[in-house]
């Protein structure tokens, strides 16, 4: 016990002297972005440049700049937040972010100038007027800069007024500046308002106490009219309240029925001419009201939900009729009024209609599917709220919900029902299945649904449901989903174990196999329509005949399988398993040729990478694992913060996508091994990554280009190039080791005759019968062509002198006569009786010149060099190396002299040099022989 205390003592002392090491990235796997993320409940800000307006929405850490006569993303910040950004304002070319007690200056995006507010509390009001820039903050504080010489926004702190109590007054909710007022602002508290000279920093006016009925105020807006401003409480109502005369005008507005009263979230006059004041409220509804005949004008229901926040902000576009609105459930949208129609007494305001939105998930995603075509960049999402979407990786703008609006029945009339914006949504999805093969012909994409009886289908090309239900065929809930590869057929696995196969144009069933006793968790059909392969919670996995309609077979696994994915071009199944395990099966042989083990609670995704090589698995343990099927190994491991809850690969493998217990967007990853080798060592939990999610600027991750021009000896990554294994030249002596070189080489030398003899011309070549006049000159030039020409043949004569030289300075000095490399080496190599360097040089020798050389060998007496030839050959093969290329030297050999080394038989070494091959080349067959059947045998025995 002593020696546990003080073994535990040393540890906790070493892990607090220690310097803290940075998080490690991984090294196949780096964060991209996130999918889907258009806005959060934070109200968005409006901007102006000229005649264009744009929206600044905040995602979580970070903003994202609209164009509203588009809804297309110009910008995102490039940087993420210190903390979460609570309030926006935009000024021009700025955009400034209050997050904590800072507030961020940034210009397209980019962070240019950072404000500190000293105080405790968080900055949650931002206003932007002539050179003045006001913040406050939770407590009450106000916060005024002022721009200095030079600058084109606010930086200098010019005072810090604090006269407001917020404990007395209640939190801040809304800052205006009304027209006229010179220096002053307005500054809404939840039960008053203050008019501040931001310039003196004095309190000139405070509303009187129960101004407002005694309601707390929950916004405040600057009306067209001066002095006037309208004041929304939590109640529901809304006051207008002249701040000169200091008293309510009229009476309220009253925007809902006191049984369901609701809060007034954001408030908007209207500027093209129409006297409307709309109210934004916290159930999701716009109220719309017309001042000039006090009166309601409409109620705009449902336009965000309510159990996101409901509508957190709502503006009218200065000069325009569109209102913009924005909520907590992730979408941003324009409702637009369409010119009054005009009637023999008054004029009719036709209702808001839904002009253009951007929007996503408003719940985490739960099934993602990448369709199964190589070039699509679309990706299907299904979510916790019961949407279903289609998202594009390259444009945000091309992202769209597909619709549930049900089809016609047959007599061409509606079903009966309610409305689809009106209606619940279908239950959540558990499972998609897509094919791209017949888009556009019939459905082709197939959707299994939570506690439904049967399967939904969808047509991808109309973003809409389709016109059949597949039910399942024993009455069980649809558990899985497939679509074969050429679009034709649809299976549905259900709870019970049994499984359909539908004809999807007609929706009708046309097989059914009853092989599982429990739930059916994964069905797969290959590429060719001929093998299907089903699993299950009873822990089988069935094979199937799909064309025959046949049973070939089942493998009983020792736990329940949750999952199961498919690859098509190697036949593998991965099934994750109840006991932590994934296994992998090949399908051809119905064996089992994996288990990996390693994750420590259940798995909740896996799939294949595109090439079939790696498994990507995630699970409740929090991290993203990267197995290496060759070699078993996990190769790669990361620590997530957030648990993920599925997985996919894209068809190209450039990107992997996860999706997460929290966040409504889908997490993007760029996949590092395109453009580096990753090595296949085995990482241990201990070595595992430790990097944060995907976010919307891309902070912190890398993009496509990044990862290939990354340098291959980063220091921050602990597999570095130099670790890869490569292949030595000769694993051992013993064996017999064959030429690494290319395979065409090899049958070149054995066929250059052939190909000699094939590629010469047929004919010989003609002369034309009338040639130009100026090929006619044969040899005969006039002029400078003559001069030229002579220089030529004078240079050439001096240069073959020079050459004749050489060869006469050789023979003079008694060496020998003029040799080429081969001749010089082969020579040397007799003399010293050490052939490596000679082999070295022949084997790099191109098939041609081989050819030259051997043919070029002396015949003359004496034989030297035919002799030294047979024995660097005789050296080769003792080496037990480049086996068929030496076998193949030796045939060109006795090919091209075979009549000299019979008419010289008494040349004694050379026919000793001989045997010695002779010798050699029997024993090698035999070890060959053998080597061939022992590796045949141990082949046959593993697979």
């Amino acid at each position: 016990m002593v020696e546990a205390v003080e073994k535990r003592r040393k540890i906790e002392e070493s892990s607090t002297t220690s310097v803290v090491k940075p998080p490690r990235p991984s090294k196949i796997f780096s964060p991209f972005r996130v999918l889907g993320n258009v806005t959060d409940s934070t109200p968005f800000a409006i901007g102006t440049l000229g005649a264009t307006f744009y929206a600044v929405t905040s995602v979580g850490r970070s903003f994202q700049i609209y164009d509203l006569a588009t809804l297309h993303l110009l910008f995102v910040s490039q940087t993420q937040t210190p903390s979460k950004i609570t309030c926006l304002t935009a000024h021009h070319h700025y955009v400034y972010a209050g997050f904590g007690n800072q507030v961020g200056i940034y210009r397209r995006g980019r962070l240019e100038h950072t404000l500190t507010c000293e105080t405790r509390g968080t900055v949650n009001q931002l206003l932007v007027f002539g050179e003045y820039f006001i913040a406050t903050c939770t407590e009450g504080d106000i916060f005024v800069f002022k721009k200095t010489a030079g600058m084109k926004y606010a930086t200098e702190l010019y005072t810090t007024i604090r006269v407001i109590n917020s404990a007395i007054e209640g939190e801040i909710v809304g800052l205006v500046h009304p027209p006229t007022y010179l220096n002053k602002i307005v500054v809404a508290t939840a039960n008053s308002l203050f008019i501040i000279n931001v310039r003196s920093a004095k309190l000139l006016y405070k509303s009187p106490d129960q101004q407002f009925e005694g309601e707390s105020i929950s916004a405040i807006e600057c009306a067209p009219v001066l002095d006037v401003v309208a004041v929304g409480t939590s109640s529901g109502n809304v006051f207008l309240y002249n701040l000169k005369k200091g008293k309510v005008l009229g009476s309220k507005i009253t925007t809902s029925g006191t049984e369901s009263s609701s809060r007034v979230t954001s408030l908007s006059f209207r500027t093209d001419g129409a006297p409307h004041l709309a109210a934004s409220l916290n159930n999701g509804d716009l109220y719309f009201y017309d001042l000039n005949k006090k009166a309601r004008v409409h109620v705009l229901r449902n336009a965000h939900k309510e159990s996101h926040g409901g509508v957190a902000n709502a503006k009218f576009l200065n000069g325009q009729p569109i209102i913009l609105t924005n909520g907590g459930d992730n979408h941003l949208k324009e409702f637009v009024f369409d010119p009054n129609l005009a009637t023999s007494n008054s004029s009719i305001v036709p209702p808001p209609r839904h002009l253009r939105s951007r929007g996503g998930h408003s719940a985490p995603p739960v099934a993602i599917q990448f369709p199964q075509e190589d070039k699509t960049h679309f990706l299907l999402s299904a979510s916790r709220d019961k949407t279903f979407w289609s998202f594009s990786l390259r444009k945000d703008a091309q992202a769209q919900e597909m619709s549930q609006r049900l089809h016609k029945a047959k007599d061409g009339k509606r079903q009966a029902g309610q409305v689809s914006s009106m209606r619940e949504k279908f239950p959540e999805i558990i499972d998609i299945a897509s094919s791209s093969a017949r888009e556009g012909e019939w459905e082709n994409v197939l959707t299994a649904h939570k506690e439904e009886p049967f399967a939904r289908t969808w047509d991808s090309r109309n973003k809409r449901v389709g016109r059949h239900v597949l039910k399942t065929v024993d009455e069980g809930m649809v558990k899985s989903v497939c679509i074969s590869q050429c679009g034709n057929f649809g299976l549905v696995g259900s709870s019970s174990g049994g499984i359909g196969s539908y004809n999807l144009q007609s929706g009708l069933l046309r097989k059914k196999y009853m092989l599982h006793k429990n739930a059916v968790t994964g069905l797969a059909i290959d590429g060719m329509n001929r093998k299907m392969v089903s699993c299950g919670l009873d822990g089988i996995v069935g094979f199937y005949d799909f064309g025959k309609s046949r049973y070939l077979g089942k493998l009983q696994l020792d736990a329940p399988i949750t999952s199961m994915v498919y690859h098509k071009l190697s036949d593998l199944v991965a099934c994750a398993l109840d006991d932590l395990s994934i296994v992998v099966i090949d399908v051809t042989t119905q064996k089992v040729v994996r288990m990996l083990y390693g994750h420590t609670n259940r798995i909740s995704g896996l799939d294949f990478s595109p090439d079939g090589r790696w498994i990507v698995s995630v699970a409740l343990d929090s991290t993203l694992r990267t197995w290496d099927l060759p070699t078993g190994g996990c190769i790669d491991g990361v620590v997530l913060p957030i648990v993920a809850t599925s997985v996919k690969f894209s068809p190209l493998g450039d990107v992997l996508a996860t999706t997460h217990v929290s966040g409504n967007g889908i997490s993007l990853w760029t996949n590092r091994a395109q453009f580096r080798p990753v090595s296949t060592r085995h990482v241990e939990e201990e070595e595992f990554s430790t990097i944060l999610l995907p976010n919307a600027s891309g902070d912190g991750g890398s993009t496509m280009l990044d990862g290939a021009l990354d340098d291959d000896d980063d220091k921050d990554d602990n597999f570095s190039i130099a670790e890869i294994y490569d292949s030595v030249s000769q694993i051992d002596e013993s064996l017999v080791t064959l030429s690494a070189g290319p395979r065409s080489k090899f049958n070149t030398l054995l066929h250059l005759d052939t190909m000699r003899e094939k590629s010469k011309p047929k004919e010989t070549q003609k002369k034309p019968e009338k040639a130009p006049f100026f090929l006619q000159l044969t040899g005969l030039a006039v002029g400078d062509r003559a001069s030229v020409a002579e220089g030529k043949v004078v240079e050439q004569q001096k240069e073959a002198e020079d050459e004749g030289s050489k060869l006469r300075k050789l023979d003079a000095n008694g060496n020998h006569s003029f040799e080429s490399e081969f001749t010089k080496l082969l020579r040397e190599a007799g003399e010293q009786e050490d052939y490596t360097e000679f082999l070295t040089y022949l084997l790099g020798l191109s098939p041609a010149v081989l050819d030259l050389e051997i043919r070029s060998i002396n015949s003359f007496p004496p034989l030297t060099e035919m002799v030294n030839f047979i024995r660097a050959l005789n050296y080769g093969l003792k080496l037990n190396m480049n086996f068929e290329i030496l076998q193949t030297l030796y045939t060109m050999f006795f090919k091209i002299h075979a009549d000299v080394i019979h008419q010289y038989e008494q040349e004694t070494e050379l026919h000793d040099a001989l045997e010695e091959y002779s010798q050699l080349n029997a024993e090698m067959s035999e070890k060959m022989d053998a080597l061939v059947k022992y590796c045949s045998g141990i082949v046959n025995f593993i697979s």
